[in-house]
């Protein structure tokens, strides 16, 4: 798409450089002195400074490459235009009774092609809409909550069916759980994949482990198809739709802080591998605050060790700078990496521990 503008009251130079202030002058865009005025007309009035690194992200571009024009909307805009030194810079600031507080006015440095001036083949395509944080949150739990109320009414109407011929594996309900999660994810997150030629056939019981970084670790998992159990506080099933559906999930409740709680759902968890389900584990217990790899508890590894099956460490890149632990209300924009490991078998939880660990440490130190 090219834009093309008209201002009746403006005056234009043919220079590579961003004019260093518009003054609020008849006839004046402060520029070159060998510039030389493309038509007569008088100059707009607004309030412009030099920056001295341009702002690029969340942005658009209008094109021409050479004319540049100020406008007072409060955005910054890309340009390819050189900028002033950081001298002259200071100097504008300190003489400018615009500055409030040591700030610049955030005025628009409007790139186009145009009006009847500078070659059409300057101007280029306008860049995707970027939407505030805040406004992808809300989009966000909106996308996930329609999804869920649609969702839930299949998954509760084949319930009996699910626990007549396969109550401790539920393959059809995480069928629509993956649903679920992918329709809620993909208008906002992309998500990649690296090593799922090292899960085990979907028939095969494993323990599962991940670093627990973000609310959107559970959407990223259940994206894979995977029947595994989840654990998951008591709190979390009184949530309506969405604790009600974890719990037609066959998800095993945990109350924290009480030791027999824990027992019981490792007890549990032993349980479904021998009658052919997995489970998954989130080592560290908690998300983690500062994106930092938290020390593993051994509950999962205990578990594996006794019934023997293989663990699968698993490495969540990207989920908490896009949805930071105490932020759940934003949704920043970026990408996920689930990367699967090789499976380890053992028959000592810590070794499985600190194996697993380092695994997945290793890979978060090697992503950045």
């Amino acid at each position: 798409m090219e834009l093309s503008f008209q201002f009746s009251h403006a005056r234009f130079y043919s220079s590579s450089s961003l004019h260093h202030s518009c003054k609020r002058e008849q006839g004046v865009f402060a520029g070159p002195s060998s510039s030389r005025p493309l038509t007569s007309y008088q100059a707009l009035r607004v309030s412009c400074f030099p920056i001295k690194q341009p702002i690029q992200r969340y942005s658009k571009n209008y094109g021409l490459r050479q004319q540049t024009i100020c406008g007072s909307r409060r955005h910054h805009y890309p340009t390819q235009s050189s900028f002033y030194h950081e001298n002259e810079l200071s100097r504008t600031r300190n003489g400018c009774k615009f500055c409030r507080g040591g700030k610049f006015s955030r005025d628009v440095v409007v790139r186009s092609e145009l009006a009847s001036t500078g070659p059409t083949g300057a101007s280029y395509p306008l860049s995707e809409i970027w939407l505030n944080p805040k406004v992808r949150g809300i989009c966000f739990y909106v996308v996930t909550a329609l999804s869920a109320i649609i969702l839930f009414v299949p998954m509760l109407l084949e319930h009996p069916f699910v626990l007549t011929f396969d109550r401790y594996r539920r393959k059809a309900h995480y069928i629509v759980a993956k649903t679920w999660a992918f329709l809620t994810v993909a208008p906002f997150v992309k998500i990649e994949y690296q090593g799922l030629e090292n899960l085990p056939p979907k028939d095969t019981p494993a323990v599962y482990v991940s670093n627990h970084q973000s609310f959107l670790d559970i959407y990223a998992l259940l994206t894979l198809g995977r029947s595994f159990k989840f654990i998951s506080k008591t709190s979390v099933f009184l949530y309506p739709i969405i604790g009600w559906a974890m719990f037609l999930l066959g998800v095993i409740p945990l109350r924290r802080m009480d030791s027999r709680s824990q027992l019981d759902c490792l007890k549990q968890c032993i349980s479904l591998i021998k009658k052919g389900a997995s489970v998954f584990f989130f080592p560290e217990g908690t998300r983690s605050k500062d994106g930092k790899l938290g020390p593993f508890k051994k509950g999962a590894f205990s578990v594996a060790a006794k019934t023997g099956v293989p663990v699968i460490p698993i490495s969540l890149i990207g989920t908490g700078k896009i949805m930071p632990v105490g932020m759940e209300r934003r949704l920043n924009p970026g990408s996920v990496k689930v990367i699967i490991h090789p499976s380890i078998v053992g028959s000592k939880p810590d070794e499985l521990c600190n194996e697993a660990r380092n695994i997945i440490a290793d890979e978060l130190t090697h992503q950045g």
